[in-house]
């Protein structure tokens, strides 16, 4: 019996050859593929070392190329392997603020490099077991590694030992706005400052967000304003933001608003019926970077 990571393992029923279970196999522990196999059963999501028997077979993959036990930083890999996820990225930083290398920390949290490899590279949701041997191997917790902790302010994370702050052109600024997102709106208003968070679209190079009439991102119309988007990797300890300044206005004209209706990539995030939309032209916008010096 030979696989390679990402092959399914099948037991099934002697007598009647339905399968039992069946999981894919996430570590190897023999460069052959010969077993025995690190499984993550489809029925639980748990890990198990397993020694199939006779009632076990593998199902292959097509694979293009062995997988390499270390995350690849090349385009074609990371095309290869998908998007690590945020759990994978939590685990690879982990590792590297401890110095460790892959076969150091797999030895320490008590799993195959190929598996922790595994972790690393792909979207993946390991059981309880073995995030808390993680966390205990990077001497971490195991809400930081599965990202509990995102209810709380950004920023709690450990600061960049050298960071590096860039001001970012016009061009970069718009491409980090996009053409859709989430961002904070802030203004002037008859109770004093005030800022509000809004899903926004980017039409015709403006600022444009929907709210109601009589809801308090209303009041930003006719004024002076100021809008805002970050993104903040808790992380990589990197970030970016962006600032809009400029007048907004109501639209009035009801083509303008249809329009914008139709373009819209969401309905509002705070729900109900909200038709007004607002747009701010920028007559200034302005962003910045934080990255290591030597990033």
């Amino acid at each position: 019996m030979h696989a390679q990571l990402g092959d399914r393992l099948v037991v099934e029923s002697p007598a009647t050859g339905v399968t039992r279970r069946d999981g894919e196999i996430v570590g190897l522990h023999h460069d052959d593929g010969t077993p025995p196999y690190d499984v993550r059963w489809s029925d639980t999501g748990e890990v198990t070392l397993v020694f199939p028997g006779p009632d076990a077979h593998v199902q292959h993959l097509v694979h293009e190329r062995p997988p390499s036990p270390e995350p690849a930083p090349s385009a074609p890999a990371a095309a290869r392997t998908g998007h690590p996820g945020d759990f994978g990225r939590r685990v690879a930083e982990a590792r590297r603020r401890r110095g460790l290398s892959l076969e150091e920390a797999a030895a320490r949290a008590r799993m195959s490099p190929q598996y922790l490899a595994y972790l690393e590279q792909r979207p993946s949701e390991p059981g309880i077991a073995t995030v808390l041997r993680l966390a205990d191997a990077l001497d971490t917790s195991l809400n930081t590694l599965r990202g509990c902790d995102e209810d709380l302010p950004p920023g709690q994370g450990t600061a960049l030992l050298h960071p590096r702050l860039t001001d970012l052109g016009e061009d970069e600024c718009r491409a980090l706005l996009s053409t859709h997102g989430v961002g904070r709106i802030a203004f002037t208003g008859p109770d004093g400052p005030a800022a509000f968070p809004v899903n926004y679209e980017m039409v015709d190079g403006d600022v444009c967000f929907r709210t109601a009439p009589d809801a308090a991102p209303a009041a930003a119309a006719g004024r002076e304003v100021a809008f805002e988007v970050d993104r903040v990797d808790e992380v990589m300890s990197r970030g970016w933001s962006v600032l809009v300044v400029g007048r907004a206005e109501g639209v009035d004209d009801p083509e303008t608003a249809d329009r914008l209706h139709r373009q819209a990539h969401s309905g509002p995030w705070a729900g109900g019926t909200r038709e007004l939309w607002v747009r701010v032209r920028p007559t200034r916008l302005t962003g910045r970077r934080i990255t290591p010096a030597d990033g």
